[in-house]
């Protein structure tokens, strides 16, 4: 005889068991949602906690009480895993759009010293920027860029070709190719 649950499964509404189902089926989504939301709905249905843990392959009835008892208190929410692990986030939300709204951001060659973006030339702009980042390292950026869908390109094909800034002794000064029309073709 198994013992008595102490948070048993809430009833869940029609959306919920709709968008349950539709994660439970979905070949896009995240492994770990489809698998908990083919839990909660082995649980929906009356299975018990380890009959549900073995359907989608676990043992751990454990690990279902307590996805069962985050749904009752969360919702929907409670597929999506949290931070498990490592070192909690440094940077919030706001410094992450802030990361963001800089790489969307043109760069000036003058104030920035580029006309297009490296990793090394966005750290230092965040870093010295009046808002920005003074402890910033590239591999934050990348990571937060590669989270918001971006990705570097190694094309420079919306730069103006042609023409280059070249740092020497003397100053900036501005390169021209003569051949740059004839390069192009």
């Amino acid at each position: 005889m198994s013992r008595r649950r102490k948070d048993p499964l809430r009833p869940l509404t029609g959306d919920e068991q709709q968008w349950l189902e539709r994660i439970a089926r979905s070949q896009s989504d995240p492994s770990s949602h489809v698998l908990r939301a083919k839990v909660l709905l082995a649980v929906a249905d009356g299975a018990s906690y380890t009959a549900a843990a073995h359907s989608v392959g676990r043992r751990s009835n454990d690990a279902v009480a307590q996805v069962v008892a985050r749904f009752n208190r969360e919702g929907i929410e409670a597929i999506v895993p949290r931070h498990a692990g490592g070192h909690p986030p440094v940077y919030s939300n706001s410094d992450r759009q802030r990361i963001v709204r800089e790489a969307q951001r043109m760069p000036n060659r003058e104030a920035d010293g580029t006309a297009t973006w490296s990793l090394l030339a966005l750290r230092q702009a965040l870093r010295n920027a009046r808002d920005g980042l003074p402890h910033i390292s590239t591999a934050t950026i990348r990571a937060v860029l590669r989270d918001a869908g971006w990705s570097w390109q190694r094309t420079r094909s919306w730069c103006n070709t042609g023409r280059a800034v070249r740092r020497r002794k003397s100053g900036l000064v501005e390169v021209t190719d003569p051949d740059a029309a004839a390069k192009k073709l």
